[in-house]
């Protein structure tokens, strides 16, 4: 009894114990879930050290009377002012001053289209607007855009890295067009009222798109030390989705840094998205290849590329019927029942009308025009019936050699090698052409594509400031117009599809906890009689205590109880032995049995015993007693 109470007591513990167990797994997924989507905000605002006032705005923005449009913060916005050497700095929150629009024309293009007149507009952002500051807009659509400026010294590669940066929101979206910039080469004829897409430039950086093809744009011009000619190297495509800055309509900050290494970095709000060599990740290569192929060299008439050939000596078998068709009629098809063969297909519209400017002369006889059977509707089908096609099991089509390997095959031919006449190495790419000009030379179906905070230095503490007290302070404002906690979490769902499942195990844990330790269970015949004796058996102080004590020592109490159970199961065979003599007795004499039937009976009563094993242990104290 007292090792059945044990174990029941231990059986409550574990389930108390897993059900923690659970409820502490339940808070730290939702802890991780937490933590993953505030973390990436936190460590963004915490690289901004601006030194810009935030204050919060008075209660009244939360009216419905205040702009949807209008920041939660309240910025106190100032035009961020360089802290270091710089070649070119520009944040259009003064007069444009400096900057010339092109008065030529794009070469190679319909007259019509060929001027650059598109037009140009200072204004502040349509979304996310801190007050004060303001950008460059392109406003017109499928026009050609030129306009330019002077950089304030000229920038020379030679062993200072060049840091380019500036920011674009696409407002609208972007269908089809470029936010791009060229750094244009420096040269005595240059004139920026001439600015067109044959200028010379140096580097061309910055985002592009086309139906569904993203870009971002990082080519430079490199000089043949042999002929004097340039070539457009191109660096590798990025291996990051650049859709969501496109279409997002956020101010996103794009970076370029060329190092005297020969090395490039490329950047979106300050994360690498791409990097690599000036030797070894441009398209085509700096070097050419030492070694080409020989251009007078030819295949001789005898090379045999053939790996595989049809075997000579292979013979038609006498059975392949070449005429067979591949389909036949089914002949175990039958006309189904109903079909009907007098009646066409398609008969002329009875509600038709002959128009009223209908000139047989000119047009010819009216005929109504043609509208299914209505009555082939309901039948199987109209009109001459014909038998289905199936496969010919006899069809094997037009005989052909199996194929064997050619003895005679040479493999692919290629031409020989000879040394590449143009060969050159250039061991140093980073010294190209001196830069003198920013220029945007674009073409764009959107309209308002917003730049500003154009900066070009050679330190990275320079260009990271800048952006601070430009960048960082659009990206504060948008922040926190961001919707709530609930869509974040779908956005981020959308990115990232796995966190759905986190999400549905977060959410399905209580509810499984909750069923599995909540819900009433079907009580069974062991169940009741493991619980009768707690029931009808009052319970001492004594035995609690005891209880109690037997709770905190389990091993050696249940070491005991193992022995007592040993011993009380020999003493209930020899009883049982017992019993069963003194039945065979009882049943002659039936006063005594019944006298002895009543006394079992009382004795059950008083104990509340049920039946099983304890039962008859019951019975037979009572007999001795």
């Amino acid at each position: 009894m007292k090792f059945e109470t044990l174990k029941f007591k231990k059986l409550k513990l574990s389930a108390l114990q897993i059900t923690r167990m659970y409820l502490q797994w339940d808070w730290l997924c939702l802890g991780v879930l937490i933590i993953s989507s505030v973390t990436a905000e936190i460590e963004n605002k915490g690289t901004l050290d601006s030194s810009v006032e935030v204050e919060d705005f008075d209660k009244q923005s939360q009216e419905a009377d205040v702009d949807r449009d209008k920041s939660s913060l309240e910025v106190v916005y100032q035009t961020p002012q360089p802290t270091g050497e710089v070649y070119f700095t520009e944040t259009f929150d003064g007069v444009l001053a400096g900057w010339v629009l092109s008065k030529t024309k794009k070469e190679d293009t319909d007259e019509n289209i060929s001027k650059y007149d598109g037009k140009w507009e200072v204004e502040e952002l349509k979304e996310n607007t801190v007050p004060g500051d303001r950008g460059l807009v392109l406003k017109s659509v499928a026009k050609h855009h030129a306009i330019s400026a002077m950089l304030t010294k000229e920038f020379i590669f030679d062993d200072k890295p060049l840091i380019v940066q500036y920011e674009v929101n696409f407002q609208d979206g972007i269908d089809c067009g470029g936010a791009y910039i060229k750094l244009l080469s420096s040269s005595n004829g240059l004139n920026l009222e001439y600015f067109f897409d044959k200028t010379p430039y140096t580097i061309m950086f910055g985002p592009d798109k086309c139906g569904e093809d993203y870009k971002l744009h990082f080519i430079f011009r490199h000089k043949n030390p042999k002929t004097g000619e340039y070539d457009e190297k191109h660096a590798k495509r990025p291996d990051v989705d650049l859709k969501k800055f496109y279409l997002d309509k956020k101010t996103h900050l794009y970076s370029l840094v060329l190092k005297p290494d020969d090395t490039f970095e490329i950047l979106i709000d300050q994360l690498i998205v791409s990097k690599g060599s000036l030797l070894e990740d441009m398209v085509p290569p700096v070097n050419p290849h030492k070694e080409i192929d020989d251009p007078t060299d030819k295949k001789p008439d005898d090379w045999d590329e053939r790996a595989k050939i049809p075997d000579p000596n292979a013979v038609k078998p006498d059975d392949w019927d070449e005429d067979e068709p591949s389909k036949i009629e089914d002949p175990d098809a039958v006309k189904p029942e109903g079909w009907l063969d007098d009646e066409p297909q398609y008969v002329p519209d009875p509600n038709a009308k002959k128009p009223k400017d209908w000139d047989e002369e000119m047009d010819g006889e009216w005929e109504a025009p043609q509208i299914p059977n209505p009555k082939c509707e309901a039948a199987p089908g109209c009109g001459p019936w014909v038998r289905p096609m199936k496969n010919n099991p006899n069809y094997k089509g037009k005989w052909k050699a199996p194929l064997i390997d050619n003895p005679n095959y040479q493999g692919i031919w290629s031409p020989r090698k000879i040394p590449n006449p143009d060969y050159f190495e250039d061991s140093h790419p980073f010294k190209m052409t001196a830069v003198s000009a920013i220029g945007l030379e674009l073409w764009s179906m959107t309209s308002d594509i917003y730049f500003d905070n154009f900066i070009i230095c050679s330190e990275k503490e320079v260009a990271d400031r800048w952006a601070a007290d430009g960048w960082g302070l659009k990206k504060l404002v948008a922040g926190a117009n961001e919707p709530g906690m609930f869509t974040q979490l779908v956005t981020a769902a959308e990115d990232h599809p796995w966190l759905w499942v986190l999400y549905v195990l977060t959410l399905a844990l209580p509810v499984g906890l909750g069923v599995l330790f909540c819900w009433p269970a079907k009580k069974t015949d062991e169940d009741i009689d493991f619980k009768k004796p707690d029931i009808s058996k009052p319970i001492t102080k004594g035995e609690l205590d005891q209880e109690g004590e037997e709770l905190d020592d389990d091993e050696i109490e249940l070491e005991e109880e193992k022995e007592n159970e040993d011993t009380a199961e020999d003493d209930e065979v020899e009883e049982e032995e017992n019993d069963i003599v003194g039945t065979s007795q009882e049943e002659g004499d039936k006063s005594n049995k019944s006298s002895s039937e009543d006394e079992v009976k009382e004795a059950n009563e008083d104990t509340g015993y049920g039946d099983g094993p304890l039962k008859s242990v019951r019975k037979r104290r009572v007999r001795k007693d």
